[in-house]
């Protein structure tokens, strides 16, 4: 059965989010595609990992026999993310910008599941896995706009998720979303519907991809 690990690190309950109806989209997609597959959901706003500790940073690089106590337990609970990380097929990860970068929380998860020699390192425990995030963010900041260099989610995603992690990593972006509540932002509020349209589209489409995929590929 196939595996999606859906990651939402949004603080906004999903009628005010803009990351969440996206990954929502792709997530029902997903499930009608596979009804008899597995969701790993993690909503990192309502239920955070916890930030990294010297006692689970240093117990991924301890042996297990001479593990602390606090190591053991600090280092069961990083486990735990990574082998749900591990067990993907697909993975799906809501990831909005705050303050020119990712949330705190999906920064803690992050911090978690990278363990060299095991998930970041010559061989990667995950490589390949197709990844999708949902970058959204109020303002644009794509290339030639006046924020490019502003930009810290897409560009830490690709050298974590993809160059550490090596993930197979595609971005969905929904941008301006700040254009409808903005006065100032107000003459880009048709950009922003467009934008947002085209999200749905993409995560919907993109979802069907990685079903025929994985179906070719089980196939073999």
């Amino acid at each position: 059965m196939a595996t999606l690990l859906h990651i939402d690190s949004s603080v906004f309950p999903a009628e005010a989010s803009a990351s969440r109806p996206v990954t929502a989209a792709f997530r029902r997609t997903w499930e009608e595609q596979h009804p008899e597959g597995t969701v790993i959901y993690r909503d990192l706003a309502a239920n955070p990992v916890p930030h990294i500790t010297a006692d689970a940073w240093s117990a991924g690089y301890a042996d297990p026999s001479e593990r602390t106590a606090r190591q053991s337990a600090a280092f069961a609970a990083r486990l735990e993310l990574i082998e749900e990380l591990e067990r993907a097929d697909v993975i799906l990860i809501g990831a909005p910008m705050y303050n020119y970068t990712v949330p705190s929380t999906l920064k803690a998860w992050l911090d978690s599941v990278l363990l060299l020699g095991r998930t970041a390192g010559e061989s990667p425990s995950a490589q390949g896995t197709p990844t999708v995030v949902v970058a959204s963010r109020g303002g644009s900041y794509a290339p030639g706009t006046p924020r490019e260099n502003f930009e810290f989610v897409q560009n830490y995603l690709e050298a974590v998720l993809r160059r550490t992690l090596g993930l197979d990593l595609e971005f969905i972006v929904p941008e301006l979303t700040m254009a409808p509540r903005s006065p100032a932002m107000s003459e880009l509020t048709p950009l922003f519907e467009r934008s947002r349209e085209r999200a749905h589209s993409e995560a919907v489409t993109k979802a069907k991809e990685l079903t025929e995929r994985l179906t070719a590929d089980n196939g073999r």
